[in-house]
């Protein structure tokens, strides 16, 4: 027993000398409509500086891509009237859609990328203060279905259904808050912690720790603090993004069955393997609902969910 406990208080000695010389630094800047925050720990502030603005610089990169905001970002040029398909896209967006895909298929269209005609719709109804009209509405919603995209993996090609509009909304920010992980390992940085919004991706803990300190928040009054190492975890809910209609309470989540904002309160954590995944999970969890997310998270590789109670 004691020489196992003077093996262990030689390797936590070990670590810690390992990581004396190290300085914690962050930063912070816009991207996707949120803001995107790194905490790391690395030799020199030259060479976290480096790291911290290759991030930001691929998340603008990324958001370019990826936007459905812009008519011609990539994925809107995917989407227009006429094209061509099969069509040859960057290795980011085959990328991104092939994860979104199987993860719509996972959650059986709880998480759709499909659902740009919906998106369009909401963003509409809550500009003009008053729900989609239901003709409209029924148009988009039978357009959207995950099957509508056919990957070619050989070509690095999409074929979409005509009349398919996607939207990376619930799925691009955690795809770039493991992009921005990715680089600062790249520049030697691997201890580290990406958030952007309520995604967050987790590298290796600070010297001398277990993991770093989450601090996530699913309702108004209630925190919970979890620690991290090399795992992600998203939080998805009406909190702070809701609107009312016609005296109603709509979330900013959308439904992809009935097209409409979700009516029951509901939020969720998703701690998962990668920022993509958590992010996708979290919206598709607040969709499924407290019982059916909790029995999908089982049949899944490594995703834990929590539900605010």
């Amino acid at each position: 027993m004691k020489s196992s406990m003077t093996a262990a208080l030689l390797i936590m000695m070990t670590l810690v000398a390992a990581g004396a010389d190290l300085q914690r630094l962050d930063f912070s800047g816009p991207g996707m409509a949120t803001t995107f925050r790194i905490a790391c720990y690395a030799e020199s502030r030259e060479l976290a500086e480096q790291a911290a603005e290759a991030c930001f610089q691929r998340t603008s990169e990324l958001n370019a891509l990826f936007t459905d905001y812009d008519p011609t970002s990539e994925l809107m040029k995917l989407c227009a009237p006429g094209t061509a398909y099969p069509k040859k896209v960057s290795p980011e967006l085959y990328d991104i859609l092939q994860k979104a895909r199987r993860l719509a298929e996972q959650t059986a269209g709880a998480f759709d990328p499909t659902c740009g005609h919906l998106s369009h719709l909401w963003r509409r109804a809550k500009r003009m203060n008053r729900p989609p009209p239901a003709g409209r509405l029924q148009q988009a919603i039978e357009a959207t279905d995950w099957r509508r995209i056919t990957l070619h993996d050989k070509s690095q090609s999409i074929t979409l259904q005509q009349g398919t509009l996607l939207d990376l909304g619930g799925i691009a920010k955690g795809y770039a808050a493991d992009e921005c992980l990715r680089l600062l390992k790249k520049h030697g940085i691997s201890r580290a912690v990406v958030q952007a919004g309520g995604d967050t991706a987790v590298g290796d803990p600070p010297p001398g720790e277990q993991g770093w300190e989450i601090v996530l928040r699913t309702d108004a009054k209630h925190e919970t603090s979890i620690r991290l190492a090399n795992r992600c975890v998203s939080t998805s809910g009406d909190l702070y993004q809701f609107v009312e209609l016609d005296g109603k309470r709509y979330s900013h989540i959308l439904s992809p069955k009935t097209g409409l904002g979700l009516t029951e309160r509901v939020a969720c954590s998703v701690i998962a393997r990668d920022c993509t995944t958590s992010d996708a999970l979290a919206t598709a969890m607040c969709v499924l609902g407290k019982t059916d997310g909790a029995a999908l998270a089982k049949k899944l590789p490594d995703v834990e969910v929590r539900f605010a109670e």
